[in-house]
């Protein structure tokens, strides 16, 4: 009996692209994007909603074939939730194997405790304003490494207090290389945003979705 596509080696792949990395301590570094199809979740403020279907199918061994062609030796695997797709933990690992610096920009809502070592996850907990707070997989925070980051896209104080709140409760700071505060993108004023932090002195990096700075905000492919 033949196998189907998701039990041999392929995914659904939206985009690969080059692009210069817009969040994470990475940010304006060259990087190649894999932007895989697929999401669990229906966040509120979410910006590719065009990943929820669709999508060409890929073997592992062709995408990384694609992705190594850009000769940049930074890459992210992004969504969509990357993790809907069980191949995605080979193509991870294949990524590694050829040399790369991958990072994964997941949600909090999967499982990251197959994700192989090498790879820097980029876990993007959900405020109650996503509409996913529900959603958070707790059981996360214990398999973060030290060279992980940890992200609250921000859309109110209420989501503000909320992503404050859970830095002191699992001393997020002392567990990752960053943890990243970010507004949503025209709901927050950003320099309200810089104003909370200082006011309570976290020790989070504020950023910008650079990407929208340097290209219009719903454009594709940056």
């Amino acid at each position: 009996m033949s196998s189907s596509p998701e039990q041999s080696s392929s995914l659904r792949v939206i985009e690969i692209y080059l692009s210069v990395q817009g969040e994470s301590t990475f940010v304006g570094v060259p990087c190649v994007f894999i932007r895989l199809a697929g999401c669990n979740l229906r966040c509120t403020w979410c910006d590719s909603t065009y990943t929820f279907t669709g999508g060409a199918r890929m073997d592992v061994d062709a995408i990384v074939a694609e992705t190594l062609r850009f000769g940049v030796p930074l890459v992210e695997v992004t969504g969509g939730e990357p993790l809907v797709h069980r191949n995605a933990i080979p193509l991870m690992q294949a990524l590694v194997d050829s040399g790369c610096t991958v990072l994964l920009e997941t949600s909090g809502s999967r499982d990251i405790g197959e994700v192989p070592g090498p790879v820097r996850v980029i876990l993007d907990l959900k405020p109650p304003d996503s509409g996913e707070e529900r959603s958070n997989l707790w059981t996360n925070i214990p398999k973060l490494k030290g060279t992980d980051e940890v992200k609250f896209v921000i859309a109110s104080r209420l989501d503000f207090e909320w992503a404050r709140d859970r830095v002191r409760e699992h001393g997020l700071d002392q567990r990752v290389s960053a943890v990243l505060f970010s507004p949503v993108w025209g709901a927050v004023d950003p320099k309200e945003l810089v104003g909370w932090i200082l006011e309570e002195r976290l020790p989070v990096r504020f950023q910008l979705q650079m990407h929208k700075v340097v290209w219009p905000a719903a454009e594709r492919g940056v």
